[in-house]
């Protein structure tokens, strides 16, 4: 399942040519991670009170076309899962025109706020959280 949320860029998120400044598609990218999380029925609190936070360890951004203001952009997250202490969400930004405008992958992990240290398996822990493990592909 690939969840998906739509965006308005707004003018104050433009740079001197114009378009969405790059930075803001990060922004973009953990806003939706954030609504993806929340459909899956998994809060803040929540997540929290387990004593783990999310942690983003690398993000690649591939820029295909420009956003400029008042373009609305679908931004999809889709996790994959693996083995280890990490998971991997890949972004994909939209035009309502159909064509992709950018396309962002992030690794990332779960940190014990303790022990300041991955948790090992985080796919176990997400899925010990969410009311609709689904939306995150478990």
């Amino acid at each position: 399942m690939t969840f998906s949320v739509r965006i308005g860029v707004r003018g104050y998120e433009l740079d001197t040519q114009g378009h969405l400044n790059n930075a803001v598609y990060q922004q973009y990218g953990d806003h939706a991670r954030w609504e993806c999380l929340r459909a899956a029925g998994i809060s803040v609190d929540d997540l929290l009170a387990t004593g783990v936070g999310p942690v983003t360890l690398e993000n690649t951004i591939r820029f295909r076309q420009e956003l400029r203001g008042g373009d609305e952009v679908d931004v999809t997250c889709e996790f994959i899962w693996g083995e280890g202490k990490t998971m991997r969400v890949t972004q994909r930004f939209t035009r309502q025109d159909g064509v992709v405008a950018a396309e962002l992958t992030s690794v990332g992990g779960l940190l014990d706020l303790t022990r300041r240290r991955l948790v090992d398996h985080p796919a176990d822990h997400w899925r010990s959280l969410a009311e609709h493990p689904e939306v995150l592909g478990l």
